[in-house]
């Protein structure tokens, strides 16, 4: 290595830096520098969003710094900026994970006024109650700008992957829910845990007098009391022992990507190599990887390589944009690239290049008086040693070819890698096979191949290899719509049957075929559905037993007498249990009160009447009704060869009858189903009990599953129920009312129930209702905030993810998109429809819904 590179920085060791600790624990730096009549002034608070113990996540270190700027003691929010911008100065602050930083830029001959202005700041902030509440706000939407911000978004999620335990896994701006609970209170007390002298850190460079520079900080800030600073226990991250992976798709052009080693702090000795490693990757146009990845293979638009290094666990990552359809290529081009460095090494001549980007980089960083200050308060806060980069550099000019091949093999391992990205929605690739570091299944909303059979039936399609697991599910519309009026419940019974006997074996066999393989086979039922779950691991025997299984259920069901008494006897103890609770039991008698003559009165299970009129032929005839090609749908997820099972799925498809079904079952009036006019009884009823309790229940109309508004309808369920509902606070946190209440639906195809609920004492029953009317009244009048909405909204699409991680349940959620005629993979517009519900959406919803006239309330009491 030419000794005169490092020589260039020679002058800078030399230079002059006057420290002094005060007696309050307050450090000084003074570097005066003549060359412009300019001053940059900074203080460093050794205080970040990875210290903020019981409040991890919460974002106050950010807030804090947000606060500081909205008046002190002696100056407002507008005297702070106009008075920093009439001398010509530049006044601005940055929060990150191990510090906050404050600084004034401006001519030298204002020094003074710059330290006085920061103490102030920093000292005695205000924290008027008005301003706190409004600078919420902005942050508020300053956290939506971020999620708005793909690479902001992209940056969370490797943080969050690549750390387990060590609170660089959080956001230092915080996360909405947790920043938003934070109180006045809680921001007080930290800056008075935090902001003490002994952890700060006063930097001057510039045009100054370093003696008279000393005087004026200490005249500001050698009063303030050195105070009780308490250690904060920061986590270490443990060492990773497997590759992790974690993809998001949203609203986005391009995909974002990037790849993350593991690897040492500031203070390691391989640091200094890790940056020249990441110069060498990926630094400039003549870079390996932008040489190989982009202008060879042609697979991304940009790519870059850094280390992050900071006092603690850092990252070593590479980061790179592309079109979706390239991302798993170029993520395995980039391992052929480190494989062949780890093979073949580095020559002596990529070394000096690189070692030259780090010099002319450090003496880049110097050229201005804050980026002086800048590197002062990096070597005193985060490094803790002034004289770490005149020791960085002496690193480097040792370095060797093999010490930065150990260096790679040392900390660029298969095993220590996280691999995320953010991709378009569209993008299919991204659902396949991630090389090097796997696939993290769970991160994507699962896509079904729809494949329309002859005969009207329909086989959906979900390969999904991260578990040995095969989920076939049957699918038919149903429930009390097509039940014969007077033989409510058959929908229930019928479904139990199917499970039971058949030509080929008993129920009990049937039950001791399935176990034995370690398999489940299951009804399920509901409004508007009746189905069969058949769930195996995906050995060829396996899945042929039960395909054969399910098949024999469909195909040939018995509907034994015996074995009927045995389930309808068991289906009508289940309904007098309901009846046993209370909050079911009016539950059950508003929605018959409120429904009337339509069938939805009843859920699958019926009615006792209705269960006992029920004989095993009027199961069969039900079944030969609803099981037609144009009412089934087979929906498959899990594990499995395609070649292998397909032709033997539809094979099982072709044996389904010709048919569609008509929603008014034989005997019936359709107006009666289709256009139902609710409520069906309106008006005010009262129920007695022998109880202690006193339940009571609001219904209004709602919107059916198919319905435009139908969106609005989950946001509103969400927004009035829940422990952080406004509705819940007010009757149960602060007024002490009930114990609970909340909202819930039941939802038809075309017309549906909203259903008000609340358990209380007798006595409080009334206030209670009007509690409950008060707040749809708040809702339909609008004063309720958008953050009160996205609260919601948040909630329930992370549900619906959340709901999405079985082969189960995504079977379940297509087969019923399928059936009811709505796209298959609708859970990809999920988040779209329900970002769509807005505070005037929502508001318009209880104005149409919510209405006195349409009410039939309830109250069950002793």
């Amino acid at each position: 290595m030419s000794k005169s590179d490092f020589d260039l920085l020679n002058s800078f060791w030399r230079e002059t830096i006057a420290r002094t600790v005060l007696p309050n624990g307050l450090t000084v730096l003074i570097k005066p520098d003549h060359s412009a009549p300019v001053a940059s002034v900074q203080v460093w608070v050794r205080t970040g969003s990875i210290h903020e113990g019981a409040h991890l996540g919460a974002g106050l270190s950010h807030y804090l710094e947000h606060m500081l700027f909205k008046g002190t003691e002696r100056r407002s929010a507008r005297d702070l900026s106009a008075s920093v911008q009439a001398r010509g100065g530049l006044i601005n602050a940055y929060t990150t994970f191990d510090r906050t930083v404050y600084h004034i830029d401006l001519p030298s001959e204002h020094a003074p006024f710059a330290i006085d202005v920061l103490a102030d700041m920093v000292l005695r902030p205000a924290f008027a109650a008005d301003e706190t509440a409004r600078e919420k706000d902005v942050i508020l939407r300053e956290i939506d700008m971020c999620r708005d911000d793909p690479d902001s978004r992209l940056g969370e999620l490797l943080f969050e992957t690549a750390f387990r335990q060590h609170p660089y896994r959080y956001p230092v701006i915080g996360y909405k829910d947790v920043f938003s609970a934070v109180t006045r209170d809680e921001l007080v007390a930290y800056h008075r845990a935090r902001y003490v002298p002994a952890n700060m850190a006063v930097i001057v460079a510039g045009d100054v007098d370093p003696v008279a520079t000393l005087a004026e900080i200490e005249r500001h800030f050698s009063s303030a009391p050195r105070g009780n600073l308490a250690p904060v226990l920061i986590p270490g991250e443990p060492v990773q022992l497997a590759p992790r992976a974690a993809h998001q798709h949203g609203d986005v052009e391009i995909t974002r990507a990037g790849l993350a080693w593991q690897s040492p702090g500031i203070t390691h000795p391989d640091a200094p190599l890790l940056d020249l490693l990441a110069t060498i990757l990926g630094a400039g146009d003549s870079s390996l990887l932008w040489q190989a990845v982009r202008e060879k293979a042609r697979l991304v638009h940009t790519i870059d390589a850094q280390s992050w290094t900071p006092g603690g666990a850092g990252l070593f990552s590479v980061a790179f944009t592309c079109d979706a359809e390239k991302r798993n290529r170029a993520i395995s081009a980039v391992g052929r690239v480190l494989e062949g460095c780890a093979s073949k090494g580095f020559t002596a001549a990529q070394i000096k290049k690189a070692v030259r980007q780090l010099i002319v980089g450090e003496i880049n960083s110097r050229k201005t008086m804050a980026g002086q200050a800048a590197r002062l308060g990096a070597g005193e806060v985060v490094v803790g040693d002034l004289d770490y980069a005149r020791a960085y550099f002496e690193r480097l000019r040792k370095v060797t070819p093999a010490d930065l091949k150990r260096v790679l093999k040392t900390h660029l391992v298969p095993e220590r890698l996280t691999t995320v990205s953010l991709s378009p929605k569209e993008n299919d690739e991204a659902k396949q096979n991630c090389e090097p570091a796997g696939r993290a299944a769970s991160q994507f909303a699962p896509e079904f191949e729809e494949i329309k059979m002859p005969n009207g039936a329909r086989l959906l399609l979900h390969h999904d290899a991260h578990l040995p697991n095969l989920h076939v599910r049957l699918l038919c519309q149903g429930g009390p719509l097509f039940e014969a009026a007077g033989k409510r419940g058959a929908t229930a019974l019928l479904g139990t049957m199917l499970a039971k006997d058949t030509r080929r074996r008993t129920a009990a066999q049937v039950a001791q075929a399935i176990e034995a393989i370690g398999g489940v086979l299951y009804p399920f039922s509901g409004n508007n559905s009746i189905g069969l779950g058949v769930e195996v691991l995906p050995g060829a025997a396996d899945v042929e037993r039960g395909l054969e299984l399910l098949g024999d259920a469909v195909f040939t069901p018995l509907f034994k007498r015996e074995t009927f008494e045995t389930e309808r006897e068991a289906q009508l103890a289940a309904l007098a249990q309901d009846a046993d609770d209370v909050v079911t039991y009016g539950r059950k008698l508003v929605r018959k009160k409120f429904f009337g003559a339509y069938p939805l009165a009843c859920d699958a299970a019926g009615d006792e009447a209705g269960v006992r009129s029920l004989a095993p032929s009027d199961l069969a005839a039900l079944w030969k009704r609803l099981f037609v090609a144009g009412n089934v749908v087979l929906a498959v997820a899990g594990d499995f060869e395609k070649a292998r099972l397909l032709p033997k799925l539809k094979a099982f498809l072709k044996r389904v009858p010709s048919g569609s079904v008509d929603i008014a079952p034989a005997g019936s009036e359709k107006n009666a189903v289709a256009a139902p006019v609710l409520p069906g009884n309106g008006g005010d009823f009262v129920e007695s009990q022998p109880r202690e309790q006193a339940v009571v229940y609001q219904a209004f109309p709602g919107p059916g599953l198919l319905a435009e508004d139908f969106y609005a309808g989950e946001v509103a369920d969400e927004f009035f129920s829940g422990m952080s509902s406004r509705l819940f606070e007010r009757v149960r946190e602060e007024k002490g009312l009930a114990y609970f209440v909340r909202s819930s639906r039941v939802t038809g195809l075309r017309a549906g129930m909203f259903l008000f609920f609340a358990g209380t004492s007798p006595a409080h029953h009334g206030e209670v209702l009007r509690e409950i009317d008060a707040e749809i009244a708040r809702v339909q009048a609008g004063h309720f905030s958008e953050e009160e909405v996205e609260r919601c909204r948040v909630r329930l699409k992370a549900g619906r993810r959340m709901s999405l991680q079985t082969n189960a349940s995504c079977a379940m959620q297509a087969g019923l998109n399928a059936l009811y005629g709505q796209p298959v993979n609708g859970w990809l517009d999920y988040d779209r429809r329900i970002d769509a519900v807005g505070v005037e959406t929502l508001r318009d919803f209880a104005r149409k819904y919510f209405k006195r006239e349409l009410r039939t309330r309830l109250v069950v009491k002793p």
